[in-house]
């Protein structure tokens, strides 16, 4: 009688105990978002200076920071297709004091490498989305193709003959390619540069047919008339480049690729800082001086959800591991 007493009364204590122990957790967690930040937060961005992802970081950092109260500091620190940055947030303290910014290279990579330094799923925690941003399809002024059907018909009489230049294997512009050539049913030789600079450089001088640049990088060249733009390779046309069509109005339905950017925390960051995170860009992204600039630079801004984030990240996972199997693409 008396051990079945003793459990009796213990049980609804050890409930209580328990009960008040996830409610003090809850409390200190609210109020650790409250007060956060108290130091700088570190935005790591997984490429060199001067590339869409870093342009994207500078962007957003200062009109997000203003609305978080803080200050946000973009780290470069590239390597290994981003693999190298992206973990060192994964591997970073879960405080919101060190969150990332990466393209669609986050959804890619994981088909790409065959040994990852993180799982993107359990390491990271999305915070929300950036923007999305379109590239063009250009071809250097000796390639008599005017117009995509021109182009694809050239491909299809010379297989293996013309040659695309990308910023590295795995690169949106290598991957925006072999979608391409997976919808256009053509055999076209990659040639993959350090960055897309110099691959940009070597298609206007010739030393390679063509190249899948970013639109705010190649427009000027566009507009110059030392490059052909014969696609946006997005759903709609860009307001940088209005008089070029999209791949479905030069006539190959089924294309479309478009990189987005997203920024992320590691796994374990409580909800709260996560939120603070989420809504503080958000607002960043929705004030029209934000996104005025980033228009121009040919970006889209993209508010979302923590949750809507990680949805397209499950979404598009196996997407480009399909396509990275079926065109045998390989890191290296």
């Amino acid at each position: 009688m008396l051990s079945t007493t003793t459990t009796r009364t213990e049980t609804p204590m050890t409930f209580h105990r328990l009960a008040a122990g996830i409610a003090c957790a809850a409390a200190m967690s609210s109020a650790f978002a409250q007060s956060f930040p108290q130091r700088p937060v570190r935005l790591v961005v997984p490429y060199a200076p001067g590339g869409s992802a870093d342009i994207a970081a500078r962007l957003i950092s200062d009109a997000w920071a203003k609305n978080l109260g803080g200050t946000i500091v973009v780290d470069n620190r590239a390597g290994a297709g981003g693999n190298i940055g992206v973990d060192a947030v994964a591997k970073s303290p879960a405080d919101g004091y060190t969150i990332g910014l990466q393209t669609v290279s986050l959804a890619i990579n994981p088909g790409l490498f065959p040994r990852m330094p993180y799982d993107t799923l359990k390491d990271l925690a999305p915070i929300g989305m950036v923007a999305g941003s379109q590239h063009v399809l250009v071809v250097n002024n000796k390639i008599p193709a005017k117009n995509l059907q021109e182009l694809i018909a050239l491909a299809k009489a010379r297989p293996d003959k013309l040659t695309y230049g990308s910023a590295g294997n795995g690169s949106t512009f290598h991957m925006s390619a072999e979608l391409f050539k997976s919808v256009a049913n053509v055999s076209i030789v990659h040639v993959p540069y350090r960055g897309g600079g110099p691959a940009l450089v070597d298609t206007i001088a010739g030393q390679v047919d063509m190249s899948f640049p970013v639109i705010s990088a190649a427009q000027q060249h566009v507009q110059a008339g030392k490059l052909t733009a014969l696609a946006v390779t997005g759903s709609r046309r860009s307001p940088l480049l209005p008089n070029v069509p999209t791949a479905a109005e030069a006539g190959l339905p089924g294309y479309n690729f478009e990189t987005w950017f997203m920024v992320f925390a590691p796994a374990g960051t409580p909800k709260p800082v996560i939120d603070k995170l989420n809504a503080t860009l958000n607002a960043a992204l929705t004030a029209d001086a934000t996104r005025d600039r980033m228009t121009k630079e040919g970006f889209d801004p993209m508010p979302t959800t923590p949750e809507a984030a990680r949805k397209r990240l499950e979404q598009e996972l196996p997407v480009w591991a399909q396509l990275i199997r079926q065109r045998g693409i390989t890191a290296e």
